[in-house]
């Protein structure tokens, strides 16, 4: 009997721990960082993966860094090299939760006015250092389509 008793124990003890695991793994969101630093050609594959990643899983957090050639496509009127704009597709993910950061080095090297920025974006001291800063300090994983 005793030994009945300490085995139900046990298959109890282990179902309760697998749907604590469970759970905790149905509440926790997936944060991810899109890293962009290369020119506009490459950005519409790169918002179709954010599109379907947010598809599959709505409850995403996801971040989208930019700096160098990447926040081309951030700018005001920014077209790719077949006339698609950006600034549609920009302000959808926003609307869904997508955060658009912009590098100010390199809004600095090149001298472009902040102004010329989608209203959908917000600088960041360093496109790289904020990268860095999401991964240590806020568990995102890293992405770079």
């Amino acid at each position: 009997m005793y030994k009945f008793i300490t085995t139900l124990a046990l298959v109890c003890a282990a179902t309760l721990g697998f749907a604590s695991t469970a759970q905790a793994q149905a509440t926790q969101q997936v944060k991810a960082v899109y890293h962009i630093n290369t020119d506009v050609n490459t950005v519409p594959a790169v918002l179709n993966n954010i599109r379907n990643h947010m598809a599959a899983d709505p409850k995403a957090k996801i971040v989208v860094v930019t700096h160098g050639a990447g926040i081309n496509f951030l700018l005001q009127d920014a077209k790719d090299s077949q006339g698609r704009e950006f600034s549609g597709a920009v302000s959808d993910l926003a609307g869904k939760g997508v955060e658009f950061r912009v590098c100010n080095n390199t809004l600095t090297v090149r001298n472009i006015n902040p102004d010329r920025l989608l209203m959908e974006t917000k600088i960041v001291p360093s496109g790289v250092a904020e990268v860095a800063r999401l991964q240590a300090l806020e568990g995102y994983v890293y992405l770079k389509p």
